[in-house]
């Protein structure tokens, strides 16, 4: 029979997610994990796998957490538009109040393997695509509540808050302040077509 492990697993994995968020992929060494995790090689190998593996299933599991948490928001109290007001604020805060301003794990992981690892820059476009297909269906539940024009193509409507969304996460990086991020986030949904803007 396998031992169990004396150890606490989540602990361990949210150190190393803090570890390769921090330091990026390829600057994170086994060394640094051992060191942060308190784990020795043998016991972190035996039970998350080579340092890529960890890495994968991290970043996989990051992604899963960032999706249910939108599909959260998008599925919560009040009226479509309200909802998305929510998430925008959400977002503007978040990486606004982040004192070290890291932005997202997964945008910075695929723009740091982008041309080494395409595993990794496939996860990162099939979570877009989900967080696309998210935004659509909010867009057209507004369209069906009267608040956004029915004749507008909700799927590039969809596209153009990913892109604002995205555009927050990047500026939040250059230390723009909380408020103009609020502000990005509440004239992106301003732009969208009302029945009144013919």
């Amino acid at each position: 029979m396998a031992r169990p492990r004396s150890f606490d697993e989540n602990r361990v994995l949210d150190a190393a997610r803090e570890q390769f968020w921090n330091r990026g992929y390829a600057a994170t060494t086994l060394g640094d994990l051992v060191a942060v995790t308190g784990l020795g090689k043998g016991s972190l190998y035996g039970a998350f796998g080579d340092k890529r593996q960890l890495f994968l299933n991290l970043l996989n599991s990051y992604c899963t957490e960032q999706i249910s948490h939108i599909q959260q928001v998008l599925a919560g109290s009040g009226t479509a538009m309200e909802r998305l007001a929510r998430l925008f604020e959400g977002v503007a805060h978040s990486y606004g109040g982040d004192a070290q301003r890291r932005g997202c794990f997964m945008v910075n992981s695929a723009s740091e393997l982008r041309g080494q690892d395409p595993e990794v820059v496939a996860l990162a476009r099939a979570t877009y695509q989900r967080v696309e297909d998210l935004l659509v269906d909010c867009v057209q539940e507004a369209q069906q509540a009267g608040a956004l024009d029915p004749g507008a193509d909700a799927r590039e409507l969809g596209r153009l808050l990913l892109a604002a969304l995205q555009g927050i996460e990047f500026l939040a990086k250059t230390n723009m302040d909380t408020a103009a991020l609020l502000q990005i986030g509440r004239t992106a949904l301003r732009q969208l077509p009302r029945l009144d803007n013919g």
